[in-house]
C-alpha cells in the first residue's frame, strides 16, 4: 500500500466490517417507505415466511449492483416462490434515497428475475437514519461515508452481504460476497422457515481501495483480510467481500452495466 498509507488500512476496516449477529432478532418494529411510498414496518414482510435481507444504498456506483446481481441470479436457480415462500427485504443505508429510485431498482431487477408474477415478494425500502441504524447495528453491517469524485461526502465504504432470517426476524444466516451459492441459499431458506439458525461462516474481506493524496483520488488495489476474532491479517490476495469508495475504481472490465440500465427506466 506504501508507507503513506500503512496506519490507514487497519483502521479503515476496524470501521468498515460485517459481524455476524446470528440468534438476533430483527428490530421489526423499524419503520420505512416501500417502493410506492407506503409507510411499512420491517415486521410486515415476517410471520409466515423467511426472508432474504440485502443491505446496499440504491446510487452505489458499483458494488450495491453487483451484489443485486448475484442474489438475482441464485435465486433464478432457487426453485423457490419470492411472495409465497420466501420474501426478498432491500433497504437502502442512505436515508436521503427516495422511493422512486427504489421503484426503478425494483422494476429493474424484477425483470432481470424474470417472474414479473412474483413482485409481491420483492420489497425495496427507503427510511430515516433511526431506523436504518436499527438495522444495521442488529445486522452487524458497519459502514462509513467517503467522499465522491465531487469531494462531498455522498458515498459509502461498506461491504457486501446478505443475510437469511427466520419466520419470526431472527437472524439465520449470513452469506459474504457478490456471489452467492444456490444450494447453500436453498437450504438456508428452508432452515430459516423451520426458525433454525445456522453456523457463522469465515469473514474473508476483500477492499478495494488506494487514496492518492496528490491526485486526490481512489484507485484499485485488491487485497484479502481475514477478520477473526476482532484480530485482522492483511494477505495481497482477492477475497469475497468488496467494498465501495466511489466512481474513482479502475476496474478491468466495464463497470456499473445495471446502473444504467435501471437509470434508463
Amino acid at each position: 500500500m506504501g508507507e503513506n498509507h500503512g496506519d490507514q488500512l487497519p483502521q479503515m476496516l476496524q470501521k468498515v466490517t460485517v459481524e455476524q449477529h446470528l440468534n438476533q432478532k430483527l428490530p421489526l418494529d423499524a419503520t420505512f417507505e416501500d417502493e410506492t411510498g407506503k409507510t411499512v414496518k420491517l415486521g410486515d414482510y415476517f410471520g409466515k415466511t423467511p426472508v432474504i435481507l440485502s443491505l446496499v444504498y440504491y446510487d452505489c456506483p458499483m458494488l450495491c449492483s453487483e451484489e443485486l446481481d448475484g442474489l438475482t441470479s441464485a435465486l433464478m436457480m432457487v426453485h423457490l416462490t419470492p411472495g409465497k415462500d420466501f420474501n426478498v427485504v432491500v433497504i437502502s443505508i442512505d436515508p436521503s434515497e427516495t422511493s422512486e429510485l427504489a421503484a426503478k431498482k425494483k422494476a429493474f431487477y424484477l425483470k432481470r428475475y424474470g417472474h414479473p408474477e412474483t413482485a409481491a415478494g420483492w420489497h425495496f425500502l427507503t427510511g430515516q437514519r433511526p431506523a436504518i441504524d436499527a438495522v444495521t447495528n442488529t445486522v452487524g453491517f458497519d459502514y462509513v461515508r467517503v467522499p465522491g469524485p465531487d469531494g462531498r461526502m455522498t458515498q459509502f465504504a461498506h461491504a457486501s452481504s446478505i443475510e437469511i432470517a427466520t419466520t419470526d426476524g431472527r437472524l439465520a444466516q449470513y452469506y459474504l460476497g457478490v456471489e452467492y451459492s444456490p444450494k447453500d441459499m436453498l437450504l438456508g431458506l428452508v432452515e430459516a422457515s423451520g426458525n433454525k439458525i445456522g453456523s457463522p461462516v469465515a469473514n474473508i474481506l476483500t477492499y478495494c481501495y488506494e487514496y492518492d493524496p496528490e491526485k486526490n483520488t481512489h484507485s484499485l488495489r485488491v487485497v484479502r483480510v481475514v477478520q477473526l476474532g476482532g484480530v485482522i491479517t492483511v494477505a495481497g490476495l482477492a477475497g469475497f467481500i468488496f467494498f465501495s469508495f466511489g466512481q474513482e475504481f479502475k476496474l478491468a472490465r466495464e463497470n456499473d452495466l445495471t446502473k444504467k440500465e435501471t437509470d434508463k427506466g
